[in-house]
């Protein structure tokens, strides 16, 4: 039974997000799941029969924020190129990109970008 949802935004959100997951349930590889907030970003790679979490970054980390703002394009590209490095140390070539229900664009897109550079191929 689906329950309602008062918010019209949070609504469209996790109806992205329910179709996205839907399409990712199928595929076998590894997961590079993403999430934004306000103030950070958040990567990580999940597999996928499992659920199990194999490695995760984000902009909280002082060695990817550093001194800069951490709810920009810059920081978000940042976590792409650290996951993409936790990756290739796990000898992951190929995941799935789960951008949570999130639009491609901005730095959801970053991300992608930042683990492309790295070597991940999606």
């Amino acid at each position: 039974m689906k329950k309602k949802v008062a918010d019209t935004k949070r609504r469209k959100w996790l109806a992205r997000k329910a179709r996205t997951q839907t399409a990712l349930a199928r595929s076998e590889r590894v997961s590079l799941t993403v999430f934004r907030s306000a103030k950070h970003t958040y990567a990580q790679l999940v597999e996928n029969q499992t659920g199990k979490t194999l490695g995760s970054v984000s902009t909280r980390d002082q060695s990817i924020a550093g001194e800069s703002s951490t709810g920009n394009v810059e920081a978000a590209k940042k976590v792409g190129e650290a996951i993409g490095r936790i990756a290739k140390e796990k000898s992951i070539d190929q995941v799935v990109f789960n951008r949570n229900g999130f639009l491609y664009h901005g730095r959801v897109k970053a991300v992608a970008d930042g683990a492309r550079e790295a070597g991940l191929q999606f």
